[in-house]
């Protein structure tokens, strides 16, 4: 036996086909052969954001130490990408008036709201969002994580209780930690744990002093963001009520792209948008732009006073979106495009299920998390998935590029793949995706349950996309 089949301890050697002597000192370009995850992360793009975007490739250098972006591009088609709608590329509608927006009003304000950084474009944003909402004013934000972390505090102080969901995003967490209000968290999605905590902190009131809570706020998410699951709004709206408790919604994941005309969860599941106190979302997913809002009762918060406005042309983009989704620019593509989505995302949960795959999310939901659970299945999912059209690059197979999660987004054995579906998905789209991913599910071991029996090609199709 050589000194390279044994190890430092002087036992036999055992290695993966990744973990050859001359692999290890030339790793390939997509990162195969490393044996850090890094280069399944950040992974950078160089086109639009659509259906179909150009990744940049990476390669290894010193010693698989430094990735270091190449000159090479390959052609992938998006499944990790936020662009529920499909605004993200050049629209007929959007991209002109955005870029009429631009030669009028410059890139940036380069001032606060309450300076120099207000436009008629900013005044008409808040107008069409609170109208699009269903409340009385809005405040937008040019940033959408920092629109929970800022506004929170301003909402509840010392002597306030935040009631949580314990999946809430981590910028609902550092907002209600800000606050220096006291926080409890129920069990996720439970309303019945909900009242339970309700009842006990009215009848407990204040720690040290004994005094009634000054005021309570319930966070919720409409869709939650790891696990794609609907919040059962009813219940918890009637309990606020029954115990005189304000409702807090976030809805980065679901306005837009839920409900018949996109405007979320309360329009999905009939709740009178006035049973919610301070509702919550952003721009990044479903209006292809940034930022976020807060409609409800109007407030002032730091974000608002020293941070510089949102962009100019960003709100413009939302206008325009928002306006597409309603019809207001005198065609269906809004209503199509919600449409297309909702068949889209159905079609492909359905067909992950019925190859095996532990899928997480409700119906509607146009993200859904493929559970992965061991870490070490994280990063070689996302690479296989880019792998896969090597082997049949003759057959004209495209790369997928999907996104991974893991700890500590997720706790350390929960690690999964999140497939992000768009309105600008063909069917052809979608199925070539699924070639890939069942490929890759039975090459690294994720498909937990039987498949589901083979059914006659007519049944297949019962769910027609465009």
């Amino acid at each position: 036996m050589t000194g390279q089949q044994q190890d430092d301890r002087g036992g036999k050697a055992r290695r993966s086909k990744y973990e050859t002597e001359s692999e290890r000192k030339k790793p390939s370009g997509d990162g195969t052969r490393c044996r850090t995850p890094e280069d399944c992360f950040a992974r950078p793009i160089a086109s639009a954001p659509d259906a179909w975007f150009d990744m940049v490739e990476r390669d290894w250098n010193d010693g698989e130490k430094v990735i270091d972006r190449t000159t090479k591009r390959r052609r992938c088609l998006n499944l990790g990408s936020y662009n529920y709608l499909g605004f993200g590329s050049f629209d007929e509608y959007c991209t002109p008036r955005v870029i009429e927006s631009l030669k009028k009003f410059s890139a940036s304000t380069c001032s606060s709201r309450v300076d120099a950084g207000t436009t008629s474009v900013h005044v008409e944003l808040e107008e069409c969002v609170a109208k699009y909402v269903g409340k009385h004013s809005a405040i937008v934000f040019g940033m959408g994580y920092a629109t929970n972390s800022f506004i929170i505090p301003v909402l509840i102080g010392k002597g306030g209780l935040i009631i949580s969901d314990s999946l809430n995003h981590s910028s609902i967490i550092n907002g209600a930690r800000g606050s220096g209000a006291n926080i409890r968290i129920f069990q996720h999605n439970t309303p019945s744990h909900l009242e339970r905590i309700l009842r006990e902190e009215i009848a407990e009131r204040q720690t040290k002093t004994h005094k009634p809570w000054k005021k309570i706020i319930v966070i919720v998410e409409g869709n939650y963001s790891m696990e794609r699951e609907i919040c059962k709004l009813p219940e918890i709206v009637s309990i606020c009520k029954r115990y005189k408790a304000y409702v807090y919604l976030d809805e980065a994941h679901s306005i837009g792209a839920i409900g018949n005309t996109g405007r979320g969860v309360c329009e999905l599941l009939g709740v009178n948008t006035a049973d919610v106190d301070i509702m919550m979302g952003t721009f990044s997913k479903s209006f292809a732009s940034c930022g976020g809002y807060i409609a409800g009762s109007k407030h002032h918060c730091p974000a608002h006073l020293y941070a510089t406005s949102i962009s100019t042309p960003s709100a413009q983009q939302i206008i325009s979106a928002i306006r597409v989704i309603l019809g207001e620019d005198g065609s269906n593509r809004g209503a199509q495009k919600l449409a297309r989505i909702r068949e889209n995302s159905n079609y492909f949960r359905s067909e992950l299920r019925n190859m095996g795959f532990k899928v997480l999310g409700d119906v509607d939901s146009p993200v859904m998390p493929i559970m992965l659970y061991h870490p070490a299945k994280i990063p070689a999912f996302s690479r296989e998935c880019l792998r896969e059209n090597r082997a049949n690059s003759k057959r004209n197979m495209k790369q997928v590029a999907i996104a991974v999660v893991g700890f500590p987004a997720t706790p350390l054995m929960l690690g999964r793949a999140r497939i992000c579906i768009s309105a600008s998905h063909s069917k052809q789209d979608l199925i070539k995706a699924l070639e890939v991913i069942s490929k890759v599910g039975d090459l690294t071991g994720v498909k937990y349950f039987p498949a589901a029996p083979k059914k006659q090609e007519e049944e297949k199709d019962t769910i027609k996309l465009v």
